[in-house]
């Protein structure tokens, strides 16, 4: 089948758009990424000839490439200009209920009647976005991991009116993109990734905040126990491999001991108020403006690098 799909809108030039305009673009659209001044635009077309560099520098993309890739990525300022003529808009502006509800009507007006409406939020209410457009059957999410050009997974959302044709060209054109999308049956609060990480991120704190592990003990123990499986194995795989019966056991035990805090700890709330929000002010958990700190980031993004090449060759096979 003819993939219907030619040209695309990424609404955003941030962490996120910029990442998402790039990974369309190598993949072969017309991208049409739009910023709301000269300098946003800059700023995100900066984005993408760094991450160009690391990619060609670590043989994901071929020098010859990428001026192509480039010529295929156009700067707009003009919300209308961006949505004429597209098929597939992602947009990925700020986690604001009332700014993608105007968004999305701006998008409903301006698109095609065919285009695909998709928006890259971590968690809000596809149905509450969709809620006063004439075309909820075309609005979805379409929630791509940071960094977007490194991380394959794409997590497909429907709100409650999104039709099945929409969901299924949604998952094609992820696909074309070389990542890996997952549909979710239904829609609720943080999705599949992040109410999983938070779930994490929630037992960990406790861990903290209870005195039983310090942030560097409790870390290692995922890096280097059960994180080296979950590359491989999910949670329920695991479980599988584990023995279900193992896991009923520990369950029966276990469950009632975890945190269930409905609430955010108070080291969180603090460390927030002091304006230490982690390494983009340079001090969180840990102290970043240390060359251990630099160099975190860069085993990181390092690991993520192979890890597409690993994709690559078993895609190949």
């Amino acid at each position: 089948m003819a993939n219907p799909i030619k040209s695309v809108a990424c609404i955003g030039t941030g962490t996120m758009g910029h990442g998402v305009a790039l990974s369309c673009a190598q993949a072969g659209y017309q991208v049409k990424m739009f910023g709301r001044s000269d300098a946003s635009l800059e700023r995100g077309f900066n984005s993408i000839n760094q991450a160009l560099k690391l990619l060609v520098e670590t043989n994901l993309v071929p020098q010859e490439e990428v001026e192509l890739i480039l010529e295929r990525i156009k700067g707009v300022k003009d919300l209308e200009e961006a949505c004429e003529g597209v098929d597939f808009l992602v947009e990925s502006a700020a986690e604001d209920l009332s700014v993608k509800k105007e968004l999305f009507q701006k998008f409903s007006r301006f698109c095609p009647q065919h285009a695909i409406l998709a928006t890259n939020t971590s968690g809000l209410s596809p149905t509450a976005i969709a809620e006063d457009l004439d075309c909820p059957e075309r609005m979805l999410v379409t929630h791509f991991w940071n960094p977007p050009h490194l991380i394959p997974l794409v997590e497909i959302v429907p709100n409650k009116a999104t039709s099945q044709d929409s969901i299924n060209l949604a998952y094609n054109f992820i696909l074309s993109l070389n990542k890996k999308p997952v549909i979710l049956k239904r829609e609720i609060e943080g999705f599949i990734g992040n109410r999983l990480q938070l779930a994490l991120f929630r037992e960990a704190l406790y861990l903290v905040e209870t005195g039983v592990a310090s942030p560097q003990e409790i870390d290692d123990a995922v890096k280097y126990g059960f994180g080296r499986r979950l590359s491989v194995t999910g949670p329920l795989e695991s479980a599988d491999l584990g023995g279900l019966d193992i896991f009923l056991n520990i369950s029966t035990y276990l469950f009632p001991k975890l945190s269930d805090s409905k609430t955010p700890f108070p080291s969180l709330e603090e460390k927030v108020r002091s304006g230490n929000l982690g390494s983009k002010t340079g001090k969180g958990f840990y102290d970043w403006n240390t060359e251990w700190g630099k160099q975190l980031k860069i085993a990181r993004q390092k690991e993520l690098i192979e890890w597409l090449h690993k994709d690559k060759l078993h895609k190949d096979k």
